[in-house]
């Protein structure tokens, strides 16, 4: 059995709930609570923690993205920009609806398929809320240009699909893939594990996000990844202000003229022993006034703080964030906060939640599921400001170009029900 198989296993055991028994799909026979099974792993670089010395050759490309990505993903600034985006979008309103211009949809079918897709979203599987695993995928897009999530059907009409978040730095692309619905597009690879053993997936299976995506490369690229050298130099301006002003670095010396080498090593022993860390007056009786030399002005222009700000600035242009979200106020006042805030949003935010939206429709409702009447939007990009909005939606509604149900539909409410007819419409999520 392939290494790959056998990790396979021992992870499906280890999360496999008591008492379920099926086939391949998770689909045991007559049973009503059907579950698809989960074919990648979770945790890839836990469960192999060999690293790779080079890129494998072969058909599936991997991401060359550094491992330090991750580690500076951690760090306060980096994780300040990525939770402004990631927070923001996580938490925004949502609806599933019917597209517009879909022909021929049964209005009783279009309300049972779209309570079951609200449910997929709601319940993508048993570990993860839609909030957590969107999170995740984010996280990775932000991090490394990538954000990965494999869909599964499971052939309930109640719940047609289940969907887990997957590593991205573990995705390989296949270079070669003709389009073939048929022909795996994407392969998860653990480090150091042979491309024969990869865990093939369809493009009807991975969900595949790419920031920044560019014709040279099937890769896409992320913010962080942009603003690499710029948070390593500030990782290191700041770890330098921080030995600085811990008075780890001397930036001064004693200079005393003519003394032989005895005086001097008598000079350093006796002041390392009697006077440094005791706070002493220290008493020195030489012919000539020893004098200090200093290497640097004494000041807070030695901790580089005017530097380390425009690193800062630099971060947050790189993840299209304006420097107030990451901390820097000083030139900021009444009359520019709102207008930074709206370039956050239409900047970083906005986009990529049309980007999110547009695959969760593509995607899952329409590759995974085959339901492509329906759409995902998000209720909240429009407008921020709820008193705006709603007094647009009112100058529409009375200027005629707007209707009631189209009103009803952008807050993500089914439309005015009828006599004798089922309303059909947005479901909130």
């Amino acid at each position: 059995m392939k290494v790959a198989e056998q990790l396979r296993e021992m992870w499906r055991q280890a999360t496999r709930p008591a008492g379920r028994v099926g086939n391949r799909h998770g689909v045991a026979a007559g049973a009503v609570d059907a579950e698809a099974e989960r074919r990648t792993l979770a945790l890839p670089s836990i469960l192999s923690p060999m690293a790779s010395p080079g890129q494998l050759p072969g058909r599936l490309l991997p991401k060359p993205t550094p491992m330090n990505l991750r580690r500076f993903a951690e760090t306060p600034v980096v994780r300040r920009a990525i939770n402004v985006i990631k927070d923001r979008v996580a938490a925004m309103d949502w609806q599933v609806r019917v597209r517009r211009g879909a022909e021929g949809v049964d209005a009783a079918a279009a309300a049972r398929k779209a309570a079951a897709l609200r449910r997929v979203l709601e319940e993508p599987n048993a570990m993860d809320s839609f909030r957590t695993l969107l999170e995740q995928v984010i996280e990775d897009a932000l991090t490394g240009g990538f954000g990965a999530m494999e869909m599964e059907p499971t052939g309930e009409p109640e719940r047609p699909a289940m969907f887990w978040a997957v590593d991205g730095a573990s995705i390989r692309i296949n270079a070669k893939w003709d389009s073939d619905a048929d022909t795996p597009r994407y392969a998860q690879v653990m480090p150091g594990q042979m491309e024969s053993n990869a865990i093939e997936l369809l493009d009807s299976q991975l969900m595949y996000v790419r920031m920044n995506p560019r014709s040279f490369t099937p890769f896409g690229l992320g913010p962080l990844e942009v603003a690499f050298e710029t948070v390593n130099q500030f990782l290191s301006a700041h770890k330098f202000a921080g030995k600085l002003a811990a008075n780890a670095v001397a930036q001064y010396a004693l200079w005393i003229n003519e003394a032989t080498p005895a005086q001097h090593d008598r000079l350093i022993r006796w002041w390392q022993d009697e006077i440094e860390g005791t706070g002493r007056v220290p008493l020195i009786s030489t012919e000539q006034k020893p004098e200090v030399l200093r290497f640097a002005q004494g000041t807070d222009a030695d901790l580089r703080l005017a530097w380390q700000e425009f690193l800062i600035r630099m971060i947050a242009n790189a993840f299209g964030l304006p420097a107030l979200m990451l901390g820097l106020e000083s030139d900021v006042n009444r009359s520019t906060a709102a207008e930074l805030n709206d370039e956050a949003f239409r900047g970083a935010i906005s986009p990529l939640a049309m980007l999110l939206a547009g695959h969760i429709t593509r995607d899952l409702f329409g590759k995974c599921i085959g339901w492509r009447e329906f759409e995902f939007v998000f209720n909240e990009l429009s407008a921020r400001d709820e008193e705006t909005e709603l007094a647009v939606q009112v100058q529409l509604l009375q200027a005629g170009v707007l209707t009631v149900d189209e009103v009803r539909a952008m807050r993500g409410l089914g439309p005015m029900a009828k006599p004798g007819v089922q309303a059909v419409g947005g479901l909130a999520g």
